[in-house]
């Protein structure tokens, strides 16, 4: 399915008759790389459009300063907002950034490590662009705890607020903050707020 002449406004649900291969829906997304798209759990294809500027400065922020320090920090690797991750419950998401343990890398093939792998993160990051749903950001931050991710942050730019979420944990709202200390997996890791929120 080509999407070139579908507006690039708003995101866009599909629900096939037949639920896509692995292999296939890979090839799909590959097809029409302009997109950012993604599958939930029922097999539903949800495509997005590019963010626009600001919204793909504070993704690249946060996944370049994560990146940083997981190469400091050695026990595991980041992944920016390209990477697509095969969940145990059946989704495939990308976030904006995400961090994963050495020890949950090692046990992929060669040939998982070229497509969307069968790996949840310990850690993601997702910022919400002007055009998010906040209702649907909060519903997908749920959904990776729920295959398998032990933190997770949701970063509202336009409101300076972070949403952090844990396993078994009330959400925990941080407001105006110029920085965010780790826990858990991503003890030691500080991501600099100044740098994402807009007016900096």
């Amino acid at each position: 399915m080509d999407l070139v002449g579908l507006e690039k406004t708003a995101s866009i649900t599909i629900a096939p008759d037949e639920r896509m291969s692995a292999k296939e829906f890979f090839d799909f997304c590959q097809a029409n790389s302009d997109w950012q798209i993604e599958r939930s759990a029922e097999g539903e294809i949800i495509i997005m459009p590019p963010v626009g500027l600001d919204s793909g400065n504070f993704e690249l922020e946060a996944a370049g300063q994560l990146r940083n320090w997981a190469r400091r920090d050695g026990r595991g690797k980041a992944y920016g907002p390209n990477t697509g991750f095969e969940l145990p419950k059946g989704a495939m998401r990308a976030p904006d950034a995400a961090w994963v343990s050495l020890r949950r890398l090692e046990v992929l093939t060669p040939e998982q490590r070229t497509r969307f792998a069968p790996v949840c993160p310990e850690f993601v990051v997702e910022i919400k662009s002007p055009s998010d749903s906040l209702p649907r950001l909060k519903r997908k931050m749920r959904e990776w705890l729920e295959n398998g991710a032990e933190l997770a942050w949701l970063v509202v730019p336009d409101a300076k607020t972070v949403y952090i979420y844990r396993p078994g944990a009330p959400v925990e709202t941080v407001e105006g903050a110029s920085r965010l200390a780790g826990d858990g997996p991503i003890q030691g890791f500080e991501l600099d707020l100044t740098d994402i929120w807009p007016d900096a």
